[in-house]
């Protein structure tokens, strides 16, 4: 399976080559415009990023897991922004 550090540079290069800001991004993978990323949101964005079909089921869980503070299974922007943040510190 990927390290972590491994699936968070894809993810930060998808960003970063696609779109103008994190927050562009993350709108176009808000399909359904609630400003949250459901799991079937994020898996796209895992596709986007070059993520093996194969395990992106269970690295979506495992972002949500990490990374959804609130405890709704769902990653909202200020979710989606800390974690591209700490993306973004640990590509400096």
């Amino acid at each position: 399976m990927l390290s972590k550090e491994t699936i968070l540079n894809k993810i930060q290069i998808l960003i970063t080559n696609h779109f103008s800001t994190p927050e562009d991004a993350f709108s176009f993978f808000d399909k359904d415009g609630d400003r949250k990323l459901s799991k079937d949101e994020i898996v796209k964005l895992l596709k986007e990023a070059d993520i093996n079909g194969f395990i992106r089921g269970r690295i979506s869980s495992k972002l949500i897991e990490d990374y959804d503070k609130n405890g709704d299974q769902l990653i909202n922007w200020e979710e989606f922004k800390s974690a591209y943040d700490e993306i973004s510190d640990e590509s400096k």
